[in-house]
């Protein structure tokens, strides 16, 4: 029997006092999609950076094609055909899509001559490959979150990887995206490439994965074939305790209506026509493809981009937001799409990005109160879990899942009226997203309003009183709660009324 591709033995890390992975062992046949999964902070990210030389182990053995590699760096990972597609895509934002598609590629020495027609064309093959509709002319800071996770996709095809690590791969994208990117991991399992799937959509590990592995705290729960599993059963793998709900029963009474759109559009974002209505302790979802305008409509909300034509009105009366100030001053709060861009400062203490968007009223005529700051962090990260050694850890220390509920909380301190969430499970594990979803209920039960984007079709329809479809830039139907994921997908491809 031959070896496996990847094998990983009794490995264990430490950074200071605490245990990241502890006597974690792991392998991955040829032509297998191995799933790794487990709650934020359970050692998937410790483990992927030791599985491609970011990270050296304290103890334990790495071996590839059964040879060991006892000084395995990133360089080296990447000669031995491990490649890791990031949750963040790692791209150049200056470059084009062919220029990263050729850096990655192709290996030139410093007298190469770059063909860069042939780079265009090869990294056109690529995209269109995997199905993805994105001009190789175009710069990556032009590009969609979507975009970019695309571009990575077709990069890692590019280089002839033997082993594809795919950390949280489809978190931004549709259901559209999502199949290509199936169809893309079926491929690479069927050319004989193993493939370690990292993700907290459930669905996709049991539509994908062969086996399972299953981390909590550090170590290894087991590894099980994903035929003798059930969501259930996993879940409680994973978080070592029953999950009650995923999605919440409604509960409450919807108000009088708060936000009022009337047909608005912005020609520099081609968002046209929009019409809608947001009621006070209402939760309205926004379902729709990649470009349809989900975001652009949330920016034009939000003051990030003003609107052009028709008007706005907020609590009755006509808005003018051209500014996000104004839409803060109005009760507005928005939750981006890409945290680590837009809502959180990597760099600065967790402590200071919850209460970054109220120092005016945290902090009258500039009197600086710290420990009025820490009490009212240290609430929103009880009130949220987010796991932290303390609220003075830089951002960056923490995992994606706890560093979205930090960019959740900025936004919960200013007490809105009305939350604008874009994608806001993204990259979370499902007890964390348990959480945010019952946070979402308790605000809509309190009388705020909720305008809700989410590319998990069963997150917008599960937690949705209403859902709005956006095509082309306009809202192209309404559904009511309850309606199912076929009957929105026939809608967002236009092949019913």
């Amino acid at each position: 029997m031959p070896a496996p591709l990847l094998q990983i033995t009794n490995l264990s890390k430490a950074f200071g006092a605490v245990r990241a992975l502890e006597g974690v062992s792991f392998d991955l046949n040829r032509g297998e999609v191995h799933a790794l999964v487990g709650e934020n902070g359970a050692g998937k990210s410790t483990l992927v950076k030791i599985m491609t030389g970011a990270e050296r182990p304290d103890e334990g053995s790495i071996k590839i094609d059964g040879k060991p590699q006892e000084q395995l760096s990133p360089g080296s990972a990447h000669k031995l055909g491990l490649v890791c597609i990031y949750q963040q895509p790692a791209l150049f934002p200056e470059l084009t899509v062919a220029e990263n598609v050729a850096l990655r590629a192709q290996r030139l020495s410093p007298f190469s001559r770059v063909y860069w027609s042939q780079c265009r064309v090869r990294a056109s093959q690529l995209l269109n490959q995997i199905g993805a509709n994105i001009s190789s002319h175009r710069e990556v800071r032009e590009l969609s979150m979507p975009e970019q996770q695309l571009v990575e996709i077709a990069c890692a095809c590019g280089v002839g990887a033997r082993i594809v690590l795919m950390d949280e791969p489809t978190a931004s994208l549709t259901q559209k995206e999502q199949h290509l990117l199936f169809k893309v991991v079926r491929q690479l399992r069927q050319s004989g490439v193993g493939v370690v799937y990292i993700s907290h959509r459930l669905d996709e590990v049991f539509a994908l994965a062969d086996r399972v592995t299953v981390l909590r705290d550090g170590q290894s729960v087991g590894t099980y074939r994903s035929d003798q599993l059930n969501e259930k059963q996993l879940i409680r793998f994973m978080v070592g305790r029953e999950v009650p709900w995923l999605y919440p029963p409604a509960g409450g009474t919807r108000g009088e209506v708060l936000l009022s759109v009337q047909n608005v559009g912005c020609a520099s974002t081609g968002i046209r026509n929009v019409s809608m209505e947001i009621r006070r302790g209402e939760i309205v979802g926004l379902a729709g493809l990649v470009g349809a305008g989900r975001t652009e409509l949330a920016h034009m909300l939000f003051g990030i981009t003003p609107i052009d034509s028709g008007e706005i009105l907020f609590a009755g009366r006509n808005a003018v937001i051209g500014s996000p100030q104004d839409a803060i001053a109005l009760g507005i709060a928005y939750v981006p799409e890409d945290r680590r861009r837009y809502g959180i400062i990597l760099e600065m203490p967790v402590t200071e990005n919850v209460t970054m968007a109220i120092h005016p009223t945290l902090f009258p005529n500039s009197w600086l109160r710290f420990s009025r700051e820490r009490e009212l962090a240290c609430r929103y990260i009880r009130d949220l879990q987010v796991k932290a050694d303390s609220p003075y850890v830089p951002a960056f220390s923490l995992s994606g899942g706890n560093q979205q509920k930090v960019s959740i909380a900025r936004w919960l301190a200013t007490n809105p009226q009305l939350l604008i969430l874009d994608e806001p499970t993204q990259g979370v594990d499902v007890g964390a997203k348990a959480e945010i979803h019952k946070i979402i209920h308790q605000l809509a039960n309190r009388g705020v309003a909720v305008l809700l984007i989410s590319s998990d079709l069963q997150e917008v329809i599960g937690m949705s009183d209403r859902i709005g479809l956006m095509r082309n830039g306009t809202i192209a139907g309404w559904f009511p709660a309850g309606s199912t994921a076929q009957q929105v997908m026939e809608r967002v491809f236009g092949r019913s009324a």
